[in-house]
């Protein structure tokens, strides 16, 4: 496994913009399919975004396409979201998670980060 530590959450207003970040520490981050998951005050964790080791394969909860991309740059153990036009809707703490394999699957992940609070609102 490895440490995940997330970054660069915090208050915006609808319609702006955050970039997340994760950054990694253990040798085999650059293996690691990743994932970002949210949640929200009184709701489950939810599936958000995820990446394949190498940045081939990425998919969206249909809430965040065209909003939302996740990116990662391997030589800085570092994945990336960028989050745009948001809304007061996407209020969650955001976790980065990492496993062997790539997947959506919120269950199948192993290794989580602390998170991050994004606030959006007015």
């Amino acid at each position: 496994q490895v440490q995940l530590v997330e970054s660069g959450g915090g208050l915006v207003q609808p319609g702006g913009s955050l970039r997340l970040s994760c950054v990694a520490s253990g040798r085999t981050f650059s293996v690691y399919a990743m994932g970002w998951f949210r949640q929200a005050p009184g709701k489950g964790r939810e599936f958000v975004a995820a990446i394949s080791w190498n940045g081939g394969r990425t998919d969206y909860a249909d809430s965040m396409k065209g909003r939302f991309t996740i990116s990662r740059l391997n030589a800085k153990n570092t994945v990336y979201l960028q989050m745009n036009s948001l809304q007061p809707e996407d209020t969650a703490v955001y976790y980065c998670a990492g496993r062997l394999g790539y997947t959506i699957a919120e269950n199948e992940y192993h290794d989580w980060g602390q998170g991050t609070q994004v606030t959006v609102s007015s």
